[in-house]
């Protein structure tokens, strides 16, 4: 678009959402939540939601942020023509779509080669798988590529159902929920192509593997190995396909999904692992992994008189052995055995009937744990950057995908929801962070104020989990070190003694009344930004510790599977460095996410799930609105609303509001800066209401700019009459103008080659007398350059009058005189006429007059000059017989 000469920043042509639905905004709500009257309502934020969910809108803005809310049923938005109508857009200029993000990442990645980050959170069965898949898909569909691109491309986007085949499993709340975060990194190059990719995967639930809650299922591909693998491969790995027969998939008792087809997904996984680039050899070996760990769950103890244990189920330890490519009686002798180091000598001891069940579990899940982050190395190597783009010189930019757990409050929380929890209140605290620093930069670029904005800092939570020395993970793993008996009990007693008095700590020891009841002895209670949440302690140090026996580390190392003796490193066993405790190895990878995050400029999409039944159109407020809470939706729109609620460009402003002015309708002749002040002023706009800065105009209160609206609304009948008064007045000029143009055209033309063609003429006869001329002076001399045109002329003048003066007939004697160029010629051509003419004559001549004509001669050569009156009588023809004449006559 241009104004008045300029190109208008198309970004900055809409600040506002959709411009055309603010006068809908009764009916759907308004698409920024910016722009919501009553900010400080979580009632009117979530009407708000409400109202546009029903419409089937399920994306809303609060400013840069985008809030979706899962339908629960397929939408017609995600089409290759949306993609189209999304693409080179200005983020606020149609509807909210996760399109729109998409597009407004990837330009910015592109124009200002600054890294970009996509946060996309959410509490589990909110969409954020979902969301992740559209924008991989987004950059798939529009970014240019060739044919190696596009095979990248392939790949990044086969690895999503590998990847939720073996991290996401059916929850209470989601059928498809996510057991692990992931932060995937696609690289793109100069030209914006995506040439290369990264995934790092966080915190997988591992004790998944072993334990599953009521109506929960295990990891998908153990259920789509059984129900989608052939009979072949199913002997094979000595497995059956009724998934009860196996103890890690029955705890849950939920074997079976309506909403999913185990079948058609092992289909989808087998192809996408072959379009990743995995080979057979190497599938056949991650299938004997995995139906290792359901024969390891199969494997079973006995216990002896004395205590000692033994496993009773010889064909699965068989079958265990085989498949891990390990001794099947050195495997059984370290699920049974425990081998020690006391000063230096190393003993083996018996373990009692627990203590080999822990064992065999705590294989399972470094098996499966392992062979899960074998599987993102493979997944990097196949999509990983080529050498010759990465030493090209030219450099690559990064946008990076957060699909993360959200916030989880269940009713039995432990170690796993402290985890993600504390991962959540980091992601909280770099939001707020980076969301006033964005707003800070602004303000500061434009010239305006800043204004100190009041907000919950959580550093204080993210200290009281992380501080070392007194922080929870430092008192945790403290007390895994500890000499001497430690338990569950021991760490909470140790948590009571440090943190107490705490404002964001609580035990049943240390709480009120009213608290007590609502707690238990073996809980601990943490204020999180985003509510109160209880952690049971029981496995807290079974988790935190996550350690394997050191002798089922030495088997596997000597495994004939590659794939498992790449898992379990050879220099691990040597190792004599107590490897970091899980929470620790947690912390340390979550500083490095914040790093990755600090580094790039941030977008983010804040999930929501309107109903625990997955049913589509149902809205439940209850739940909406504790999600609202525990994601800082509130929070952050509170930080965007403390200065100005609305902020445009000059000219975008200008350009929209203009016909609300007369001294800026139609056209503003002069700096932007003046025009926007000359057409608030006339608006009436207090000081209070606005802020002129640099290139921006900054309105605080949204009344104020929907007042503006509806003034623009009413006008626009006038505005369209003028407009198509004006359009007409100017379509009749131009046509007229048209003719006109056309007319003086042709008639240019026309006098020109008039004017051409006479000059053309005049120049041809000056020659042409110029030759004659020269000519004639020659006349006289042989034929030559200097007088053929004359020559030429004066023969083709004898013959074009001689051929209009021939002689008609043989008794014809003339003949015009000819140049003395051509005597002989003429003299030729005056025999050879005569000639011709006398052929043709005698041609003509009838038989009677050739008689007639060879008598005449007879007689002229007797009668010649012998009779005077013969030449009288030539004339006269001869007659055969004279009877019929009368005798008088003869006598004549």
């Amino acid at each position: 678009m241009r104004y008045q000469g300029r190109e208008v920043d198309v970004e900055g042509r809409v600040r506002l959402v959709m411009e055309s639905a603010l006068t809908a905004r009764d009916r759907v709500g308004v698409q920024d939540l910016v722009l919501l009257e009553n900010f400080n309502s979580e009632a009117a934020f979530i009407e708000n939601l409400r109202r546009r969910f029903g419409e089937g809108l399920i994306y809303t803005y609060i400013g840069s942020v985008l809030v979706s809310v899962n339908p629960y049923k397929e939408l017609e938005i995600y089409s290759k023509q949306q993609m189209e109508r999304y693409r080179g857009v200005s983020f606020y200029e149609i509807s909210p779509h996760i399109y729109a993000l998409s597009d407004t990442t990837y330009r910015a990645m592109r124009t200002e080669r600054k890294d970009q980050c996509i946060m996309i959170s959410g509490e589990s069965g909110a969409g954020k798988t979902e969301a992740s898949k559209k924008i991989l898909l987004y950059y798939a569909v529009t970014c240019p590529v060739n044919e190696h691109m596009a095979t990248l491309g392939d790949r990044l986007l086969q690895s999503n159902p590998v990847l939720e085949a073996f991290g996401n499993a059916k929850t209470f709340r989601n059928d498809n929920s996510s057991r692990f975060g992931k932060y995937m990194g696609v690289q793109f190059d100069f030209r914006g192509a995506p040439v290369g990719g990264h995934i790092l995967n966080y915190l997988l639930e591992k004790s998944r593997v072993v334990h599953q809650n009521h109506g929960e299922r295990n990891f998908h591909i153990f259920y789509q190995l059984l129900d989608g693998g052939d009979d072949n491969l199913l002997t094979t790995l000595a497995l059956q396909r009724n998934p009860q027969n196996y103890n890690y998939l029955v705890k849950g008792n939920c074997p079976r999904l309506s909403s999913v087809s185990d079948k058609n997904n092992w289909k989808v996984v087998m192809k996408a692992l072959s379009v990743i680039g995995f080979a057979e050899e190497d599938v056949q070996k991650l299938l004997n992994i995995i139906a290792s760990v359901l024969h390891l769950g199969n494997t079973q103890f006995g216990e002896g008189e004395e205590g000692e244990t033994y496993i009773t189920t010889e064909t699965h330890i068989t079958n265990l052995a085989t498949l891990l490519g390990v001794d099947v009686s050195a495997l059984a002798e370290a699920l049974t055995h425990k081998k020690l180091t006391a000063k230096g000598e190393e003993m083996i001891t018996p373990l009692n009937f627990e203590q080999a069940v822990s064992a065999r579990d705590a294989l399972a899940k470094a098996v499966y744990g392992r062979t899960f982050t074998w599987l993102v190395e493979k997944i990097n190597q196949s999509v990983a950057l080529k050498e010759e783009i990465y030493h090209s010189g030219k450099g690559c930019s990064v946008i990076g995908l957060l699909d993360i757990y959200g916030f989880e409050v269940l009713q039995h929380n432990s170690f796993e929801q402290f985890c993600i929890n504390y991962c959540n209140e980091k992601l909280q605290q770099l939001f707020i962070e980076l969301t006033l620093r964005s707003e800070q930069e602004e303000y500061e670029t434009e010239g305006i104020a800043w204004e100190t904005v009041q907000y919950f800092d959580n550093k204080i939570i993210c200290d009281l989990i992380e501080e070392k020395h007194k922080g929870i993970i430092s008192i945790l793993d403290e007390e895994c070190l500890r000499p001497g008996e430690t338990c569950d009990g021991s760490f909470l007693e140790k948590l009571e003694d440090t943190l107490g008095g705490h404002p964001h700590f609580v035990t049943h020891k240390l709480a009120n009344g009213k608290t007590r009841r609502a707690m238990t002895r073996e809980e601990f209670r943490l204020l999180h930004f985003a509510g109160e949440v209880n952690y049971n302690i029981n496995g807290f140090l079974d988790k935190n510790n996550d350690l394997l026996n050191r002798n089922l580390k030495e088997v596997m190392c000597q495994s004939h599977n590659q794939i498992v003796s790449q898992c379990f490193r050879r220099e691990e066993v040597m190792e004599q460095k107590r490897p970091e405790m899980a929470a620790t190895q947690f912390k340390n990878n979550l500083m490095k996410l914040m790093e990755i995050l600090m580094s790039k400029e941030p977008s983010y999409v804040r999930c929501l799930k309107p109903n625990d039944a997955k049913q589509p159109g149902r809205f439940d407020e209850v739940l909406i609105r504790h999600q609202v809470k525990y994601l800082g939706l509130m929070e952050n729109l509170r930080v965007r609303r403390a200065g100005f609620a609305y902020r445009r460009r000059f000219e975008a402003f200008l350009e929209r509001y203009k016909p609300l002015c007369p001294e800026t309708w139609p056209n503003w002749h002069g700096r932007l800066a003046d025009g926007v002040s000359t057409l608030v002023n006339h608006l009436g706009y207090k000081a209070e209401e606005y802020k002129l800065g640099r290139s921006k105009i900054f309105i605080r209160f949204p009344k104020t700019l929907f007042t503006t609206e509806d003034a623009l609304q009413a006008k626009k009948p006038e505005i369209a009459l003028t407009l198509q008064t004006s359009w007409r007045g100017y379509r009749e000029r131009a046509k007229y103008q048209r003719i006109r143009r056309a007319v003086i055209t042709i008639q240019s033309g026309w006098r020109g080659m008039k004017a051409r063609r006479r000059a053309k003429r005049r120049r041809e006869a000056a020659e042409l007398i110029r030759k004659l001329i020269k000519g004639f002076i020659w006349r006289h001399e042989e034929y030559c350059p200097e007088n053929e045109y004359f020559l030429d002329h004066v023969r083709f003048s004898f013959l074009k009058n001689l051929r209009k003066n021939l002689p008609k007939s043989v008794l014809d004697k003339t003949w015009p005189t000819s140049p003395p160029s051509l005597v002989e010629t003429s003299e030729n051509l005056q025999r050879l006429h005569m000639r011709n003419m006398v052929i043709k004559y005698c041609k003509r001549v009838q038989p009677e007059w050739r008689k007639q004509m060879m008598q005449k001669v007879a007689a002229s050569e007797i009668f010649k000059d012998q009779k005077d009156s013969y030449p009288q009588g030539v004339g006269r023809l001869f007659l055969d017989s004279r009877l019929e004449f009368p005798i008088a006559l003869y006598r004549t």
